[in-house]
């Protein structure tokens, strides 16, 4: 546990990390999806119903119809080329939602993953280029 001043933990607690639960129609597909295209692991005890999958710093738990719902949006920040991973989540037949756009926020690409949930991957906006509106 992180040695915070009290005044930071108005709560009183401590917060040790934030994950996001999907809704899933086919577990598999998305195992699938998040294991083979995005390069995420499976943690050991996950079964049909419930999982996590884990990349680097980050998870996600997919939940097979009972919690979540539909349509989700998430934000994962990364360090890395975003016209590379473009390429590359195109070339795998990802459903692009929108191709790298310069905000002044983030450099971001949306993709959506098997049952409609939009990953909005950001990295720092690039300041040499005009910011789109």
């Amino acid at each position: 546990m992180s040695a915070v001043n009290d005044m930071h933990r108005p709560l009183g607690i401590y917060i040790e990390g934030i994950q996001v639960i999907l809704s899933v129609k086919d577990m598999n597909a998305s195992r699938a999806f998040y294991r083979d295209v995005l390069g995420f692991t499976e943690a050991d005890w996950g079964n049909d119903d419930f999982t996590s999958m884990n990349r680097e710093n980050a998870g996600i738990y997919l939940c097979r119809g009972a919690q979540g719902s539909p349509g989700s949006w998430i934000w994962i920040g990364f360090g890395g080329d975003i016209f590379q991973l473009y390429e590359t989540l195109k070339a795998r037949g990802v459903t692009i939602r929108q191709p790298p756009v310069n905000h002044p926020w983030a450099l971001e690409l949306l993709v959506e993953d098997p049952d409609g949930h939009v990953l909005r991957f950001g990295t720092d906006p690039d300041t040499d280029r005009p910011f789109e509106a």
